[in-house]
């Protein structure tokens, strides 16, 4: 590294660590360089299919907080694997899974499962039962209502036989 370089970052990022050596050429006289790393990796993961250059010509990327995004979404990193099967009652059945993350944000369990589709309906599921909760609060004969509803099975069988019957009337019309 240049003497130049050396001062540029000791004046704009000082570094954490510094490496002291004895000058070879003047032994009363230590040399104290900023540690600096290169990384070179495939950070891409097993599925990727973002284009990637031969190693040859491959360029170094600073990143920091404020441009990892930016790069995760340059890179895409992907996974894709096959998971034991918790959802399902068949012991040893495996489930397809294939993870892309674009931004530190998709690193959150939430927006993992929604990559899944059995998990995301689930969510989904998850999320219209706390809407009602929210919606029920304080309406104490609605409630009353739906435990009333809960409580008799062949009126959950009904319902469930209209919603099917009203699923199928709306696909016929196309």
């Amino acid at each position: 590294m240049s003497d130049s370089a050396t001062r540029f970052i000791k004046r704009n990022r000082p570094p954490r660590v510094n490496i002291s050596y004895a000058d070879p050429y003047d032994a009363e006289k230590n040399v104290e360089l900023p540690f600096v790393m290169g990384v070179m990796a495939d950070l891409s993961g097993n599925a990727s299919e973002v284009e990637k250059d031969p190693m040859n010509e491959r360029k170094f990327t600073q990143v920091d907080t404020e441009n990892f995004d930016d790069y995760m979404s340059s890179v895409e990193p992907t996974v894709a694997m096959s998971v034991d099967n918790k959802l399902s009652d068949n012991e040893g059945e495996k489930l397809g899974v294939k993870l892309t993350f674009k931004e530190m944000a998709d690193l959150d369990p939430g927006e993992i499962a929604k990559q899944v589709p059995a998990l995301k309906t689930l969510l989904d599921a998850r999320d219209e039962l706390a809407n009602l909760k929210r919606y029920m609060n304080g309406k104490s004969k609605a409630q009353d209502q739906l435990k009333e509803l809960l409580e008799d099975p062949k009126l959950m069988e009904l319902l469930a036989s209209k919603a099917g019957d009203d699923d199928g009337e709306g696909s016929d019309e196309g």
